[in-house]
């Protein structure tokens, strides 16, 4: 195979140049025992957005360059969410998210998104780095009815929509410099000769003048008639910094704190409970399994909430609900039903030519309709989030009718990969684990398959940052051996999301070959 050229990261925004590789993992010291954590979901879960709407939560978050994108989450309890709908199929119909022409969006997509409820209708905005638009999306059921959306020009960075007693609509967004945005009545555009102007004037400050990430991950909430806008920084050789502005006007002037500093614990907004109680939902950078979201108790006192234990982490905690085995938003999947189920995302805008559930019964059909270079450049990768403490993830492929240069199989994917598969090369078969570090793909180890029918596993272990993935298969589904050794797995910023499990079919010399997956098991190791 042959290796994939570096994949440029000059997109990333101005004020993310200072966090380099490793950087991004040093956010946290020696932590207590996971299960004395209030952890919510130990997965990918990031950029959070809550509201409740009687008794029932509502959470959106971050899932860039995937296909559908943007989840809208459901939980009665804070504890046990499960995925209620998507508010895009293919965001837009571009190079980049369609992964053609040597483009890719990685890392980008829709980022940091804001929902809300006014007036029976869920609205929820985002903003995309590969269109350059703001979106909003509205339905009035996110189980049952799909979203519409609307778009509009220009890309209001970390917007957090928010909707005024009299019945004007704005946005806060932006950098450092949080600016307030008028838009139309209905949100779904900027309105001509509305307000428009930074309200809060060097935010980042308020955590000290030594910053490396600005003052951004707007939200915004009215409470007891006072505005509270929620946002984030990292003051330099520290870590990411929750911080918060009060006023008793939209406009200002607003007087500003740091509200969470702790494990590199930040990013989010507070919410109540029927029964009167406050949480606030933030996020933690967690090494390889990605951004995990904590959810944290709030009091009030003169009128600021105070997050944790003075802004800390609580030595206890417990969680309102029973934190489940695993979490809903992951499932196996036998692939029996006419759809794929709601925890599946594509690495990218998904060629309905090249993939099937009705092909053969039972069976997700990966089939190849162009050559590549190597699997970040493949099409039709079906990806679900891994989770923590630890997990694995396993397949049964039927791999007879490949083609010469074909690789099938099951991937730990992020920037830095690695996958235990199924090679054809001169029409021999081959059990192979493949690993890309460093931009340098290497084919650790093949050993020869006799048969067309093979099962494959990933084992993952994100305890105490240990962030290693290790490789086994199967030939009868009862003996599993291990191959190859295990890889540190590495969060980037070019992928910018925790490590997924995937699905992959593709082909290096000619298009036609295709895997049919039998099935996909997931479980705590």
């Amino acid at each position: 195979m042959s290796h994939c050229k570096k994949i440029p990261s000059s997109w990333i925004l101005q004020n993310l140049s200072f966090m380099i590789v490793g950087k991004v993992l040093l956010l946290v010291s020696v932590l207590n025992a996971a299960e004395k954590l209030p952890i919510m979901i130990w997965s990918d879960v990031p950029d959070t957005s809550i509201l409740r709407v009687g008794e029932t939560y509502y959470m959106s978050s971050t899932t860039m360059h995937l296909s559908p994108g943007l989840p809208v989450m459901v939980s009665k309890d804070l504890v046990n969410w499960k995925i209620a709908s998507y508010a895009h199929q293919n965001l837009a119909e571009t190079d980049e998210l369609n992964l053609e022409n040597g483009k890719n969006a990685y890392g980008k997509g829709t980022w940091a998104s804001s929902l809300r409820f006014h007036n029976g209708i869920f609205y929820l905005s985002t903003f995309s780095l590969s269109t350059g638009k703001t979106y909003v999306f509205t339905t009035r059921d996110p189980e049952k009815e799909a979203w519409k959306e609307a778009s509009f020009s220009p890309l209001l960075h970390d917007s957090s929509l928010f909707f005024e007693d009299d019945g004007r609509v704005y946005m806060f967004h932006g950098s450092h410099n949080i600016r307030l945005t008028e838009l139309s009545e209905d949100a779904r555009s900027i309105k001509p000769g509305g307000v428009d102007e930074v309200v809060i004037p060097n935010a980042s400050y308020v955590a000290g003048t030594n910053i490396g990430l600005r003052a951004e991950g707007t939200q915004v909430f009215k409470i007891n008639g006072k505005y509270y806008v929620f946002g984030i920084t990292w003051p330099r050789d520290g870590m990411r910094t929750a911080i918060l502005f009060r006023s008793d006007n939209l406009r200002g002037p607003y007087e500003g704190r740091i509200v969470f500093q702790d494990a590199g614990i930040a990013q989010g907004g507070i919410f109540d409970t029927p029964d009167g109680k406050w949480y606030a939902v933030l996020f933690q950078d967690a090494g390889a399994v990605g951004r995990i979201p904590y959810l944290l108790p709030v009091r009030w006192e003169e009128d600021f909430p105070v997050i944790g234990d003075n802004g800390r982490l609580p030595e206890s905690f417990s969680l309102p609900g029973e934190p489940p085995r695993i979490p809903a938003i992951v499932a196996s999947d036998s692939f029996d039903d006419s759809s794929l189920s709601l925890v599946w995302q594509w690495n990218h805008n998904p060629d309905s030519r090249y993939w099937s559930l009705s092909d053969r019964k039972g069976c997700l059909r990966l089939s190849s309709g162009r050559t590549v270079r190597c699997l970040t450049e493949a099409k039709n990768i079906l990806t679900q989030r891994t989770f923590g403490p630890n997990c694995f993830g396993k397949t049964t492929i039927d791999v007879s009718n490949l083609k010469n240069g074909d690789y099938s199989g099951l991937v730990a994917l992020q920037k830095e990969y690695a996958f235990i598969g199924v090679k054809k090369e001169k029409e021999a078969l081959a059990i192979v684990v493949v690993k890309n570090q460093k931009n340098h793909e290497v084919e650790e180890i093949a050993i020869p398959l006799e048969q067309a029918r093979v099962h494959l596993k990933l084992s993952m272990d994100f305890q105490d940052r240990r962030d290693l993935v290790s490789f086994s298969y199967s030939l009868d589904g009862k003996e599993w051996i291990p191959l190859g050794t295990p890889m540190k797995m590495n969060y980037t910023l070019p992928h910018f999301m925790g490590y997924r499990f995937g699905l992959f079919h593709f082909a290096t010399q000619e298009v036609g070959g295709y895997t049919d997956f039998e099935d996909f098991l997931t479980g705590f190791i």
